[in-house]
This record gives structure tokens, sequence and C-alpha cells, in this order.
């Protein structure tokens, strides 16, 4: 008896970690330049937790992102590339963050309508 209540104490924990994942992919357009602009924006997502797979096409600026929808939400990845100092559709980067970046990666940006 002993050993079943031990068992069901020792192992209880292990089911409130098992929640099942949401793997989910998509693609936006992230801007961009070059190589260096391509590494910042994959190291930034990695850096996030959740993130599974990210990688950014220099030519189409398209950025895909395979992640877990239980660990992290598409708006955290937009404002964290963002925050990086590359604008996506759903977040724009500071435009002191943007201003910092190496000459060869600042982009045309799209004016701020007020």
């Amino acid at each position: 008896m002993r050993k079943i209540i031990f068992l069901l104490f020792a192992l209880a924990p292990l089911a409130l970690f098992a929640q099942k994942k949401d793997i989910k992919k998509t693609s936006f357009e992230v801007n961009g330049v070059c190589g260096m602009c391509k590494a910042r924006i994959e190291k930034t997502a990695f850096g996030i937790k959740g993130v599974k797979i990210a990688s950014w096409d220099i030519p189409t600026h398209q950025f895909t992102i395979l992640y877990d929808a239980n660990k992290v939400s598409l708006e955290n990845v937009h404002q964290a590339i963002a925050a990086a100092g590359h604008d996506t559709p759903l977040a724009t980067a500071p435009d002191e963050v943007y201003e910092n970046l190496p000459m060869c990666c600042l982009y045309d940006r799209k004016k701020k309508e007020e």
C-alpha cells in the first residue's frame, strides 16, 4: 500500500508537465536587407521559448516559423523581431533601434500614418 501511495505522489507532477503541444507553422514578411539581418532575425526568433524552426529568406523577405502556441504567441514573435530592429506586419521597430542597425541593414521603411 505504501508503494502505491508513494508512486502516486512521485508520478503526479509528471502529469502536470505532460501538456499537449500545439505546433503551428506560419510565414509573414519581415523587413531587412542582408545576411546580417538574416542572422539577427533568426537569432532573435530562436531566443524565444517555444520557437522550433525559424528561417528568413533574403530575396522575398518571408519569415517562416514553426512554434508551440502553448508557449509563445505569434504576436510575441512579431514584437521580439521588431524590438531587434525589423518591422513586421504587426509590429514596428522603435526608431532608435532601427537607426542603430549597421548601414547595410537599413531598409526602406513605410511612412507612419499620423
